[in-house]
Parts: C-alpha cells; structure tokens; sequence
C-alpha cells in the first residue's frame, strides 16, 4: 500500500510538472506570437474594386506571409463605386492604394501629395469589346462607329482616342454598365476589362472579341502602388516593404493561387471560381503584368521613358498642361531597389 501510495504521488507530481511545462511552454509561445505582433507595422491598402483575381498579388502576399516577413501586418480594404480611393490616401485612412498613372498626374495637377512607388500591370486591361464579323479588326476600325464608353473612360483615354485616331463625340452612347445594349446592336462598341470580357460574352453566347488599348499605343499603367509623399520622407522603409512583399506576392500568386482565392472570396462571397481562373489565364496570356520593361520576372517596374510617353500623350490630347511637373507623379527608387541594373 506504501509503494502503491509513492507511486501514486510520484505520478502526480510527474503530471503537474508536465502541466506546468506545457504552460510555460504556451506562456512562451504567446509571449513570441505577441512580440512579433508587436514588431510588425500595420499598414492598410485599398484596391480598386471588388477583390477579384486582378488584386491577387495584394492577397497572395497576405495569405503566404510574405507581408509579414517583410514586417508588415497589411489591412486590405476593398474599393468599389462609392469608394474614392485618392480621397482615402490623403487624408490618412489609408496608408497605400491601388491606382493608375493618369490619376497620379492628376494628383500632381491638383497640388495633392500622391505618388505611384510601383506599377504591377504594364498593360491596362481597359478594352473595347466588338462584335465578330464587323470588320472592327483594330481599334482604328472603330471610327465613326458608336461606342458605349463609361464617364471614367471619356476622362481618362476618350481624348486620347480622338488625338490619335480622330474620333468624335458624336459617336457615344449612353453607358449603364450592363452588356445588354451591346450584345443586341452588332454595330456598336463597348468599354469592357480583357481579363473578363471573354468570360461574360461566353456566357451569353455573343461572338465577340476585345481590342486592348495598350495594343493600340495606350501607355497607362495600371493597378499602380501609390502612397502619400510624407510616407516616403519619414518611413521609406515601410514604402520598400510594401513594394518588395506586394511583388514577391504577385509571383507567388501566379505560382499557386489558391490561399489567395480563398481570402478573395472571403472578402467577395459573390467572385466565382470559373472567373477567377479565367482572369488569371488573361493576365498571363496577354502579358498584363510581365510585358516590356517587366519581362522576366520584374514585378511593378517603372521607367522614366514610360513615364514621359504617357505623358507626352496626355498633352497632346489636351488632358494635361504641358507645363505640368510631371515627374512628382513617381518615385523610382523603390522599384528600382528590387532590380537594380546588370
């Protein structure tokens, strides 16, 4: 009985040792999870839409950990057509944003202090999609034809269209962001997104094709990393974090996007897989984000001369003064840290 009861006691306190280990052992672990927490930066970002396969560098960078092994600890917010993008950025609700080159400029022209820090898609995604059979071969066909253009696009690469291929006002249709319109006039065109378009118009079995303004000489970049000059002067740590994890992200997300599809569709309950893959095939295929300067692997590069291109184009088609400090749109430094030249 004496043997069975130092046995007994023995055991005891052989388990509450082991209790007590094990507690140290999670204190500690909470202590490490809690420390490293601490050590990361929050940073939040907004994009330009519904998440979607086009914001999958963002996602896949916060899903994979990749934000976090730069130190960051990224808040994406989902943009959408109540959501003001630039208006969030300077006034401090947001710390980066999803942007174009164009708005950039703006910026620029309306004194506020944004600025692109890198440039993800090379080719803006911004079509015209056409019915097949009406001769509509490039975007040059389309002139005289009517086209359903939204009031961002007339702002924005309208102008540009009538400079170049001498379009006129009279050839646009009301815009009511449906493709119903367009699927029932043969003759007319319409604004649409090459990473979708194919996919709606299979849906409703209309024999159609998008024509890419980045084809026909559109210069603008797009699905731009912008963030506010005081970011830049007093944490451009933070701004080249966000540049280098968000890259790396884009890479990984065309490697494997399945953690990141799950937090898209998370956010966007209503994304559909079918679209999401279809989206990917697009960016790829049409070289949206490895084309030009970005071929090989060069993830959000921007360049001086393109920059300036885009410009020139903007001035010539009355957008944008001549006289305009263009090149307070953009910082290269942090792009050009991740790929510094042979």
């Amino acid at each position: 009985m004496a043997a069975l009861k130092r046995r007994t006691l023995k055991q005891l306190i052989l388990k509450r040792r082991w209790w007590l280990d094990g507690a140290l052992a999670l204190a500690g672990l909470c202590l490490s999870v809690t420390a490293l927490a601490e050590e990361l930066t929050p940073v939040t970002v907004s994009t330009t839409w519904y998440a979607q396969a086009e914001h999958g560098g963002l996602y896949a960078a916060k899903a994979m950990g990749l934000y976090q092994k730069h130190g960051l600890d990224v808040t994406i917010k989902m943009g959408g057509p109540q959501v003001n993008n630039v208006q969030l950025l300077v006034g401090g609700a947001t710390d980066f944003s999803m942007g174009y080159s164009l708005q950039s400029f703006n910026a620029v022209k309306q004194g506020l202090p944004l600025v692109t820090v890198a440039a993800f898609f090379q080719k803006d995604p911004q079509s015209l999609m056409v019915h097949e059979g009406q001769g509509y071969l490039t975007i040059a066909d389309l002139k005289g034809a009517g086209l359903r253009i939204p009031t961002a696009g007339r702002v924005a690469y309208w102008p540009w269209l009538k400079a170049k291929y001498g379009f006129t006002d009279d050839q646009l249709r009301p815009y009511d962001y449906t493709i119903g319109p367009f699927i029932t006039d043969p003759k007319v065109a319409q604004q649409g997104y090459i990473t979708n378009d194919g996919y709606f118009l299979r849906k409703e079995n209309v024999a159609a094709k998008s024509l890419l303004l980045a084809d026909a000489g559109w210069e603008a970049y797009s699905a731009t990393l912008d963030t506010t000059r005081e970011m830049i002067e007093k944490h451009s740590e933070v701004v080249q974090a966000m540049v280098a994890a968000t890259a790396e992200g884009w890479k990984a997300y065309f490697e494997d996007p399945r953690l990141a599809n799950s937090l898209i569709k998370a956010d966007n309950p209503q994304m559909e897989d079918a679209l999401i893959a279809y989206s990917i095939n697009k960016m790829q295929s049409e070289g949206i984000l490895l084309s030009g300067d970005a071929k090989g692997g060069r993830y959000g590069i921007m360049s001086d001369r393109r920059w300036r291109e885009f410009y020139r184009q903007m001035v010539d088609a009355g957008t944008l003064p001549d006289d305009l400090d263009y090149q307070k749109a953009y910082d290269l430094r942090f792009v050009q840290a991740l790929y510094p030249e042979d």
